[in-house]
């Protein structure tokens, strides 16, 4: 049983500023900023969520598709996909451009100045779920507007099953367009300021969204998550992890889990326990993809 993962796939270039950025930024010289930051530790860790997920799906014993649009500097990820197994024949290689790249430097305070390039990312409509054969259920994760848009339609007219995780997507949607990705999906999967933006633009509260969908899972960090579902509120544990490194990618190797939770109908308890552990073991290491599973 396959699932469809239909996502962004990103470069994340990680730096450490081993200062504070507020030594270094003068507040009345902000309107004329020109500043550079030296960062002697540079990581380059594959992402992006199809990414993501489909590596935490992988780890469960899944059979994962990821779709998605990536540039032609992609040969390394495309590398490290076949080193575990991961299908690719649904990442289009899209001529004249790179693949989304985020450029992240952090200080010592834990203070974070980001630039985000979507390249690739923005010709995700281009791919078609109609390409991909026996899937059982799918997620849409933050990618392009128009694929996301695209994908959730054409899955729910081809009565696929789908998660919507608009993750940092959201902000890019209106009330009414988040409507009407509610009713398309099954489940929608937010994190706790997720669900808030959410309930401000469509008007809804928490159970009147829960009511339009199979389920609502919210995560709520170190608060553990709740999951909405057949009339009743489950509220989810936070795993305890080994130790706490680096929060980036907890969200989609918790959506992993439900997506292993739900293709193999395990109750939303179960489910939900999966989905936490799989968040604990990805805390406990640097980058999105490089904790295992044994």
């Amino acid at each position: 049983m396959s699932v469809l993962i239909c996502g962004s796939f990103a470069y994340d270039n990680i730096m450490v500023f081993p200062d504070q950025f507020k030594n270094h930024i003068l507040p009345d010289k902000v309107h004329m900023l020109n500043v550079a930051f030296l960062v002697p530790e540079l990581r380059r860790e594959f992402g992006g969520c199809a990414g993501n997920i489909a590596y935490n799906l992988k780890l469960l014993g899944d059979e994962p598709i990821p779709m998605g649009s990536v540039g032609t500097d992609f040969s390394p990820y495309a590398d490290w996909l076949d080193k575990h197994d991961i299908n690719r024949q649904h990442v289009h290689v899209k001529q004249g451009h790179y693949t989304a790249q985020a450029y992240i430097t952090t200080d010592i305070d834990d203070n974070q100045i980001t630039a985000f390039h979507p390249g690739a990312m923005n010709l995700a409509h281009e791919t078609s779920i109609h390409e991909a054969k026996n899937i059982k259920l799918a997620i849409v994760a933050p990618d392009g507007r128009d694929g996301m848009v695209q994908h959730a339609k054409d899955l729910a007219a081809a009565g696929i099953p789908f998660i919507f995780d608009p993750g940092q997507g959201l902000p890019m949607f209106n009330g009414e367009e988040l409507l009407q990705f509610t009713e398309q999906a099954s489940y929608l999967a937010l994190n706790d300021y997720e669900a808030q933006l959410y309930m401000n633009r469509t008007g809804l509260s928490e159970q009147e969204i829960a009511e339009r969908v199979q389920a609502l899972i919210i995560t709520r960090g170190a608060q553990g998550s709740t999951i909405y579902a057949d009339r009743e509120k489950i509220d989810i544990a936070c795993q305890t992890a080994t130790r706490v490194v680096d929060p980036t990618g907890c969200g989609d190797a918790y959506r992993a889990g439900l997506l292993h939770g739900i293709l193999h109908g395990k109750d939303w308890h179960e489910t939900g326990r999966i989905a936490a552990m799989m968040g604990a073991l990805k805390i406990a290491q640097h980058g999105t993809q490089n904790h295992t599973l044994d």
